[in-house]
């Protein structure tokens, strides 16, 4: 072998040996909708019939479903721009962008536009698309600061900080950008929206602070007609930028950047993810609207699937919690914020934002353990398999691992009560090995066992 494989085979065998290798899952025969508690199909619309008939029909009749021609600034995309358009009526911003997907978008954006002197504070548990953006800009490395997750306080007293030490951001001569998720992807957890944006604006009060908030998770399920988080608080003038996928709960892909046509230009000009690839196919944009003739057109169907969705992650924590009351803690829980039934009033829609049980539940559900791989394998050798995902460092923090569930519309009560029954025998057996294993030593201790071990050894 060459150097280089060496070099590379070794570095895949420390993964291997530490068990966070990754590997494209596989399974010998499809996945029913009803065993999948891995996938980002949120509102089942990936199975859904009226969104294939309705794709179907909408491809029979486009003069262009094949290719899109290059990139965005080789090729005029009539398509392309109606889409954009059609986003910028539905969530009520100045302008839309599309990308290739919410990965390019969040770092073309955090690629470009902060500027040389600007800084950036983001949530720790931002995804890694705006890392790599941030890693790409031109903003000093020291001023690329992170803050607790989802910690007002630690906002406040970093900006505080940062005003004291430097003139540029008190006079306005520099900017500060505020990452965060509406709706965080591994933990469930939302972004106090409102907060972060009124502590922005408050301690920066010359209009240089921005705050720009990936709705990916979001988009389809909260707000009205599925709008996010942003729209749910009623914020969409108080955010500099927002961005919503297609490839998760609207069955599509892609994503747009909903922001202000300054910077839409800007990102046209230096957004080398937008700039240097191919755009997305006449398809994709097709699909995209179909689902949106949902959301837009106040689709019954749309709604109730939302409202079943945020059942079902109430009805999964209401069969759960009590059985975790009697498993160690060490072995499986769930994170804090979803210990305590704190916000479970079943009249809740995910548009409602008035009553004190918000925020609303979620459909990402992380089971803590460390031991994610061996209740995922559990799971899946069921008679119905059931597929879940091990999630470990370096996508979580270490001594973070989980099994993370995500619920889909398209399941029933039935697929939640066998999901957490598989849960509970998992427990029940990992603390019955545990028992006789520990009683195995006892016998030892206490009976001739010591003695033929102690005569071995002399």
């Amino acid at each position: 072998m060459s150097s280089l494989n060496d070099k590379l085979a070794a570095a895949l065998s420390s993964r291997e040996k530490r068990r966070i290798r990754r590997r494209l899952p596989v399974s010998a025969s499809p996945v029913l909708p009803s065993a999948d508690f891995t996938s980002n199909d949120y509102l089942s619309l990936a199975t859904s019939s009226t969104l294939r008939t309705a794709f179907q029909r909408a491809l029979s009749t486009a003069p262009k479903i094949l290719g899109s021609g290059g990139s965005r600034l080789l090729v005029p995309t009539p398509a392309h721009l109606a889409l954009e358009n059609r986003l910028e009526r539905f969530f009520g911003a100045e302008k839309a962008l599309l990308f290739n997907s919410g990965f390019d978008a969040n770092v073309a954006f955090f690629s470009a536009i902060p500027q040389p002197g600007d800084v950036i504070l983001y949530d720790e548990h931002i995804h890694a698309s705006v890392h790599d953006g941030m890693g790409a800009s031109r903003v000093d490395p020291s001023s690329l600061i992170k803050f607790s997750h989802n910690s007002v306080a630690a906002l406040k007293r970093l900006l505080r900080k940062l005003l004291h030490e430097r003139d540029d951001l008190r006079d306005g001569r520099a900017s500060a950008f505020v990452a965060v998720e509406s709706l965080y992807s591994m933990d469930g957890t939302f972004a106090p929206l409102h907060e972060i944006v009124h502590c922005v604006e408050e301690l920066l009060p010359r209009n240089n602070g921005y705050v720009i908030v990936d709705e990916a998770h979001a988009t389809g399920i909260y707000g009205p007609q599925g709008r996010g988080m942003v729209a749910a608080l009623g914020l969409e003038g108080r955010v500099l930028a927002r961005l919503h996928t297609f490839g998760k709960a609207l069955a599509g892909s892609g994503a747009a950047i909903l922001t202000t046509e300054l910077i839409r230009d800007y990102l046209l000009n230096y957004g080398r993810p937008l700039i240097y690839t191919t755009t997305l196919t006449y398809a994709n944009i097709i699909g995209v609207e179909c689902a949106f003739d949902m959301l837009e057109n106040g689709s019954a169907e749309v709604t109730q699937l939302a409202l079943h969705l945020l059942d079902l992650s109430r009805y999964f924590l209401e069969l759960l919690r009590p059985h975790l009351q009697s498993a160690p803690p060490e072995l499986l829980c769930l994170p804090g914020h979803l210990r305590t039934d704190d916000h479970n009033d079943s009249t809740n829609s995910p548009s409602d934002t008035s009553n004190t049980s918000f925020p609303p539940p979620t459909p990402i559900i992380p089971l803590l353990t460390p031991h994610p791989h061996s209740l995922a394998a559990h799971l899946a050798s069921l008679p119905q398999p059931l597929f879940t995902k091990a999630i470990t460092w370096p996508t979580v923090p270490v001594g973070t691992s989980r099994v993370r569930v995500c619920l889909h519309a398209g399941h029933t009560r039935d697929d939640v009560r066998r999901l957490v029954d598989g849960i509970v025998d998992w427990v029940q057996a990992w603390v019955a090995r545990e028992k006789e294993v520990e009683r195995q030593w006892l016998n030892v201790a206490e009976g001739e066992g010591v003695g033929v071990w102690m005569e071995s050894k002399l």
